[in-house]
């Protein structure tokens, strides 16, 4: 008997602390602040900040990509390789490479872009004291 009134002590105890924490673990969830789903401002001294490295970023792969054949990434290398596959009479492959290479000239011409909007941003950070005012 006395090994019945242990264990149902236990599982009585264990019930009891078990609805105690889900009804804290809720009332806890209830009385946080929801996140806000919509951004409060622009973000503009967080871009401001990462602004060089950014510019950085954008240099090391325009420099990639203009490389030599001897430089994996570059559009050189992708043409030797378009043209490596034509030569062999590999059409399927010179096709998807083709495809890869069209990509990859667009980018040049998307990243320049972005090098051009990144100069302006930096200027604007310069004239707005880093993005604070």
């Amino acid at each position: 008997m006395y090994v019945r009134r242990r264990r149902r002590t236990l599982l009585t105890g264990a019930a009891v602390a078990a609805l105690l924490a889900g009804t804290t673990g809720a009332a806890v969830a209830d009385s946080t602040p929801a996140p806000s789903s919509t951004p409060t401002g622009d973000g503009a001294r967080a871009l401001c900040k990462r602004a060089s490295k950014i510019d950085h970023r954008i240099d090391r792969a325009l420099k990639r990509l203009n490389a030599g054949a001897g430089q994996r990434g570059s559009i050189a290398r992708l043409q030797q390789r378009v043209d490596n596959a034509k030569s062999a009479g590999h059409s399927e492959i010179a096709t998807y490479l083709q495809d890869r290479l069209t990509f990859r000239k667009s980018l040049v011409t998307t990243l320049e872009q972005r090098q051009k909007d990144l100069a302006e941003v930096e200027n604007w950070c310069k004239d707005h004291n880093g993005g604070a005012s």
